[in-house]
């Protein structure tokens, strides 16, 4: 039985800097991004986080609707978040405009009153809502819906150039990480949290020391190199396929969806299709990077694309 998947966390506009100086407005947002990644795979997505009634609000939530994404919350008068994003060498560097915005402009026990109503699936978090205070709300509900008998999944995804103190931030970051039954991090996430050593060679010495207690799936991504998988006692890693790099604006996103959408839709044991999980959503990120900005494959897409 399909689970339903969903989502607490940013949906903005990444206004991405051209060569002339002008700024191109893309929608964007990791959360955003990972929900439609994980829909047009086929997964029951829902968005808890508001969307602004402004111009660039009511655009994401047209695209949300058009990927079979469900806005589970009433819109908000504030306005949408804006990331600056100019990229170097195919990566991408941002500044957020976080303050007073509409996908922060919720209250914990309206969600998990909404939740108490729902069959538990999975909650998706991560990202900027992580960072501090905004972490304070977000953790009442991943504890509230974990006690309800939610999945809790979770992409650590740093942003320290967000945190006034980045010590504050780390620590918020592994509250977050103690509750997640499902986590994804980066090889730049891991690094900013201490794991200096972190490599694809090294990415299982590396999880013994970062798995807690709760963890049932951690994925590991490391760019160009590869991504590294471990579900319930099973791990596995591959090199990334090679792809004519467009920009990686959601690749890590597209990556993570794809896990969850094999994970909510599939009812065979996780840890027996572990390399075919780690595959597609490798292909996925891949399709992904070959595009401007972040454009998820569709199941359709990602089923021809293993064909050729």
């Amino acid at each position: 039985m399909t689970r339903a998947t969903l989502i607490l966390g940013e949906a903005l506009m990444d206004c991405i800097a051209q060569p002339d100086g002008s700024l191109l407005p893309l929608m964007g947002g990791s959360p955003f991004n990972l929900a439609r990644a994980a829909a047009r795979q086929g997964a029951a997505v829902g968005y808890l986080s508001p969307f602004s009634t402004d111009t660039f609000g009511q655009m994401l939530k047209a695209q949300s609707v058009a990927d079979h994404v469900r806005p589970l919350s009433p819109d908000s008068a504030r306005p949408t978040s804006l990331a600056v994003v100019t990229v170097r060498e195919g990566q991408p560097a941002y500044g957020f405009y976080r303050e007073g915005i509409a996908d922060r402009d919720y209250q914990p026990e309206a969600l998990l009153e909404r939740l108490a109503g729902m069959a538990p699936g999975v909650l998706h978090t991560g990202s900027l809502m992580l960072v501090p205070p905004e972490h304070e709300k977000v953790l009442r509900v991943v504890r509230g819906a974990k006690a309800m008998g939610w999945t809790i999944s979770l992409d650590v995804n740093l942003r320290p150039a967000m945190a006034s103190h980045l010590a504050d931030y780390r620590d918020a970051v592994m509250s977050a990480v103690e509750l997640a039954d499902w986590v994804k991090a980066s090889d730049e996430d891991l690094h900013t949290l201490g794991f200096t050593d972190a490599s694809l060679a090294r990415a299982d010495v590396v999880r013994q020391r970062f798995a807690r207690p709760t963890h049932r799936h951690i994925a590991f991504t490391f760019g160009g190199q590869g991504a590294y998988l471990w579900v319930a006692g099973q791990h596995t890693s591959a090199v990334a396929p090679q792809v004519t790099v467009v920009d990686t604006v959601g690749a890590g996103d597209t990556f993570w969806g794809s896990c969850l959408a094999d994970w909510t839709e599939n009812s065979a044991p996780a840890q027996e299709r572990i390399a075919r999980t780690l595959a597609r959503a490798m292909q996925a990120a891949a399709i992904n990077c070959g595009r401007k900005g972040c454009q998820p494959p569709t199941r359709a897409e990602l089923q021809l694309d293993a064909a050729v």
